[in-house]
């Protein structure tokens, strides 16, 4: 985050399209901390000790996070501050991993991962989860939306508590131009009103929420804007089918 962004933007596209899948985590460049349990779907996933990516809870027994985020996790859901002990928190291995079967880990497609917990989340005012789209289309370029996580904010800095953003939806024609080698239909381009001077978007596996409706999760980005999203819409026959 010490280079220029327009530095940034013109490295990366002078690269092949394929080598953006670098990204795992990222930061919440340009927001605040979010009011306490204000996002009651959010989860911490936890990989040896140690704050690995983000997700969200989409039914009692059901995490959605990005499929990059795959390895021996623990989720926390309820918390505001990951390094306390907040009696608000609950605490699950995950019984099994459920990736979207064609994810392709060096361009990042389909990068969605479902959770199954060991357990049932006890649904409260801390935890419960959040809507997923019924239909393809339900946003579309000028939404505003936001997203929220736990890793980095302004100027690298660490937080501990979960930090929020807004951002607009992209036009497509747009997202394409940054990026020529994505799938278009299966991804969602988003960037924060303040996208001049912010080089980040958010953690993996985060979600993208637009009208209290989980839209999309976090992929990737180049470290300017705008960053990537797996489209939720698009994947929702298989998350229907994979659930059951």
């Amino acid at each position: 985050m010490s280079q220029p962004c327009n530095l940034l933007i013109l490295l990366t596209l002078l690269s092949p399209t394929s080598t953006h899948a670098g990204a795992s985590w990222s930061d919440i460049v340009g927001g605040h901390e979010a009011v306490p349990h204000s996002r009651p779907y959010m989860a911490y996933l936890n990989r040896s000790n140690s704050h690995f990516c983000g997700g969200f809870l989409v039914s009692p027994g059901w995490v959605m996070t990005a499929a990059h985020c795959k390895g021996n996790l623990t989720v926390i859901l309820g918390a505001h501050n990951i390094h306390k002990q907040e009696n608000s928190q609950q605490t699950f291995a995950v019984q099994s991993y459920h990736p979207h079967p064609d994810y392709k880990e060096r361009t990042k497609v389909n990068d969605i991962l479902l959770l199954k917990l060991k357990g049932k989340a006890r649904v409260n005012k801390y935890v419960h989860a959040i809507d997923l789209p019924k239909a393809k289309g339900n946003v579309g370029p000028g939404s505003q939306c936001s997203t929220a996580g736990w890793s980095h904010i302004d100027m690298g800095n660490a937080t501990n508590k979960l930090f929020e953003t807004n951002v607009n939806i992209w036009p497509q024609k747009e997202c394409h131009s940054v990026n020529p080698g994505i799938i278009i239909k299966s991804i969602i381009c988003v960037a924060s009103k303040r996208r001049v001077n912010n080089c980040s978007q958010g953690d993996g596996g985060d979600p993208l929420v637009c009208n209290r409706t989980a839209e999309g999760i976090f992929s990737y980005d180049f470290k300017y804007p705008p960053g990537f999203y797996t489209s939720i819409a698009y994947h929702l026959v298989w998350i229907k089918e994979t659930m059951k």
